[in-house]
């Protein structure tokens, strides 16, 4: 089991309407990808105030890394990840990914 976790710092003007637009599509991967089990995502809601900015994230479980490494080159990723940049606060910087 794979655990591909996204921490993401979105623009502090972005409507709500968009942020569920955004989080809406890449749930949408889970049509495409034959190994992705689950995702969740969420604004950062911790008190400890760790998060350096970054405001969400989401969490996807694939079955293994095969399948987890098929999401990361699908052509339906490369869309999502175009329509995620355009609301990251500092583009690429804005974005934090870690698989365990």
């Amino acid at each position: 089991m794979i655990h591909h976790m996204v921490l993401l710092r979105i623009k502090p003007r972005t409507s709500k309407a968009t942020i569920e637009k955004t989080f809406t599509a890449i749930g949408s991967m889970k049509q495409h990808v034959k190994g992705l089990k689950s995702y969740a995502w969420g604004p950062y809601s911790s008190p400890e105030g760790l998060n350096k900015g970054f405001n969400y994230g989401f969490l996807m479980t694939f079955t293994n890394a095969k399948e987890r490494d098929l999401y990361l080159f699908h052509p339906e990723h490369e869309k999502v990840k175009a329509a995620v940049l355009k609301v990251l606060d500092g583009g690429l910087d804005g974005v934090i990914a870690f698989d365990f």
